[in-house]
């Protein structure tokens, strides 16, 4: 039960967190092998300002940072978790959203950190 939560500008959230949720959900679903009934997403839209980064960071040219946070339970090689990132990234080009623009944390613990209604 992957937990995601997505921190982008407000005016991207209003255009597009539907398509954004759903692209980020079949990634999950083709790349990690969740189930369909899987989604756990929280989007925090942010005014201007709110959202700091270095635009030229590691060489790349950011313009508009979209910041994808995971939690998950500690189960994923590190070439499945590459291929998430891969999937995501594939899944948001398509919305206008440049994959030097997006920053993306996979974060794991164990499985007794976790309560999902039972």
């Amino acid at each position: 039960m992957p937990l995601i939560h997505v921190h982008l500008d407000r005016e991207t959230f209003e255009k597009s967190h539907e398509e954004i949720g759903n692209a980020i959900h079949d990634a999950q679903i083709e790349a990690l092998g969740i189930p369909a009934d899987d989604r756990f997403q929280i989007f925090q839209p942010h005014g201007p300002g709110e959202l700091k980064f270095d635009a030229g960071y590691n060489s790349v040219d950011r313009q508009n940072l979209l910041v994808i946070r995971v939690i998950a339970v500690h189960m994923y090689p590190v070439t499945t978790k590459r291929q998430f990132f891969e999937a995501v990234v594939a899944r948001l080009e398509p919305l206008g959203i440049r994959p030097q623009d997006v920053l993306i944390s996979l974060t794991e613990n164990g499985f007794e950190d976790w309560y999902a209604g039972k």
